[in-house]
């Protein structure tokens, strides 16, 4: 089913500021950055369990989730420049094709594919009975990460780097105090590592509009918003993805810079402001 919505943000750093009309799916919802358009591909809206938290205490968790869920999603990025289509991760694949179509593109067109890190969620639109999906795209992903999943043993990882080899683009990824030098025109890999060795989360500038893809930087909104010390039982190391947290947190909310996450729930993209306290509040861009 498809509708109009309006899009609203009360930032200079997206020009989605301008009401402007957007035709949509239920799982697809398009911004405009400068000369760039970038498209949440939803894979879905679920509960998360706070028995993946680690560090929340019950006071936390009676404040923020009391019944013991938290909303999450599984969400995919396009980018589409006036040069090429660029996915951020793929998701598990379920709907990627599927919210492709809707937006007129296939497998074929899609020039580059930007991993953040390697877990199944994010790669599993890659493959299909264990065969290549984008034959044309370019794979990158940040060494460190690399490095992590070709010594693992983790199947699924091995696979998609087999079958990929030809076509992938390894990096090393900006420092977050010091971005420039890009992947792309206006596109920015940066570290942040810890909830994988070689987390990244991606900068998308055109013009003076910003947008940052931050992966897996969170997982649970309702809690690591206001309390962004609590990690999850799917880092790997929980203490530096706190760090990295922390520091972009204060990145972007810092500089007024637009973010969307891959477990975000829809519309998956909104803005941070600081409370008083050490926390974030995270308000989503409206849609009508």
């Amino acid at each position: 089913m498809q509708k109009l919505i309006f899009l609203f943000i009360a930032v200079a750093a997206i020009s989605c500021t301008k009401a402007q009309k957007v035709q949509n799916s239920e799982d697809v919802f398009s911004v405009q950055a400068g000369d760039y358009t970038v498209s949440l591909l939803s894979e879905g809206q679920r509960e998360g369990s706070t028995g993946i938290l680690i560090g929340a205490t019950p006071e936390m968790i009676d404040e923020t989730a009391p019944n013991g869920t938290f909303p999450m999603a599984t969400n995919v990025f396009l980018i589409r420049t006036p040069d090429k289509n660029i996915l951020i991760d793929t998701g598990v694949g379920y709907l990627l094709s599927d919210n492709l179509e809707f937006l007129g593109l296939s497998a074929d067109e899609i020039d580059a594919i930007l991993i953040t890190h390697m877990h199944f969620d994010h790669i599993g639109g890659l493959l299909k009975d264990g065969e290549v999906v984008f034959p044309n795209a370019e794979l990158y992903m940040a060494e460190p990460e690399y490095d992590y999943w070709a010594n693992s043993t983790n199947q699924q990882a091995l696979n998609v780097l087999d079958v990929y080899e030809d076509q992938l683009v390894l990096f090393t990824p900006n420092g977050l105090a010091d971005i420039s030098a890009p992947l792309f025109p206006g596109i920015f890999a940066i570290a942040a590592y810890g909830h994988t060795p070689g987390h990244t989360v991606y900068l998308i500038q055109s013009g003076d509009d910003k947008l940052l893809i931050w992966g897996d930087l969170t997982h649970a909104m309702a809690i690591q918003m206001p309390y962004p010390q609590v990690a999850v039982t799917y880092d790997v190391n929980p203490e530096e993805a706190i760090l990295s947290r922390e520091a972009v947190l204060k990145q972007v909310s810092g500089n007024r810079i637009p973010v969307g996450g891959m477990h975000i729930v829809y519309p998956g993209i909104g803005i941070l402001q600081p409370t008083d306290e050490t926390g974030y509040i995270f308000t989503p861009v409206t849609v009508k």
